[in-house]
């Protein structure tokens, strides 16, 4: 068993140099990542023999490991034997285990390297289609989004005409509405009884839409710094569901804060005759929870 411990985990590092050492008393083989980065991906690979077959089963997710967060973070994992992604995630193990210094992969980006280009290369995908007559949608989910370059990529799709929903927790640098620049912008923060964490991404591809999660948020820590992982959701009930929280969350009928072009922020609360939904009490209601 291979384990990758995050010293630089912000103010876990004392339990994780424990957990380290238990587990080499245990016989796992533990590494620190890679010097100078920061690993902040959320994955796990089970590899087992099957019959005379190798399968791998893989966790990627957007929240962290860990008991106390997992419950007050609203976030996605999603569970795969998908064969091309358990590739990517061996391939990953190397890099970060100092057996191999790969940066492409199949079905995922992967930072430092990866992540901002491959956003940008398809916001730019978006831009061509609506200069070929099709439509164009954009869609991210994040804590943060300060990165310049990703920011300039989506003016550039607004002024193009592509549609542009972007749901941000915290620090938003971009400013919709904003004439000539950002008119296809909307921005919206959704806060709950759950700390938002999740980080989603959607491109309308002409009506074959591309649906990413993972861990990065759109900073340069993250984009720069940061061991990162994103994965390409291909299965059809996750795409479904994911769909479900990027369109619930821009509805009209959701209570949220809406990001103004002067860069005021304003709730839209509803009234007592008629209140808007929690998107977060929707989502608890569809799997049978309560936000009691």
């Amino acid at each position: 068993m291979v384990v990758l411990v995050e010293v630089k985990a912000r103010f876990d590092e004392v339990a994780n140099i424990g957990w380290a050492r238990t587990l080499e008393r245990a016989g796992c083989h533990v590494v620190y990542g890679l010097v100078g980065l920061k690993t902040h991906c959320k994955t796990a690979l089970v590899v087992r023999q099957e019959g005379n077959q190798i399968r791998r089963y893989c966790h990627i997710g957007t929240g962290n490991y860990h008991p106390k967060t997992a419950r007050l973070y609203e976030d996605f994992g999603m569970l795969t034997a998908d064969p091309e992604i358990g590739a990517d995630l061996t391939d990953l193990f190397n890099v970060l285990t100092g057996y191999s210094r790969q940066t492409a992969y199949r079905r995922l980006l992967v930072a430092p390297q990866g992540i901002r280009s491959g956003l940008i290369e398809r916001i730019e995908r978006e831009i061509a289609h609506v200069r070929l007559g099709m439509p164009g949608l954009v869609q991210f989910k994040v804590n943060s989004l300060v990165d310049e370059a990703v920011t300039d990529a989506l003016y550039r799709a607004s002024r193009a005409g592509v549609h542009v929903d972007l749901i941000i927790r915290g620090m938003c640098t971009l400013r919709p509405g904003v004439p000539g620049l950002s008119e296809n912008i909307r921005v919206r923060s959704i806060l709950g009884r759950f700390l938002e964490h999740s980080r989603v991404f959607r491109f309308g591809n002409n009506g074959a839409a591309e649906f990413w999660m993972g861990s990065a948020d759109l900073m340069h820590r993250n984009l720069d710094r940061r061991v990162e992982a994103l994965v390409q959701v291909s299965d059809p009930v996750a795409r479904a569901e994911l769909d479900h929280v990027l369109t619930a969350a821009m509805s009209p009928e959701v209570d949220a804060f809406q990001l103004a072009p002067d860069g005021t922020w304003s709730r839209r609360s509803g009234t007592d005759e008629a209140p808007l939904a929690h998107l977060q009490e929707m989502l608890l209601g569809r799997v049978g929870g309560t936000a009691g």
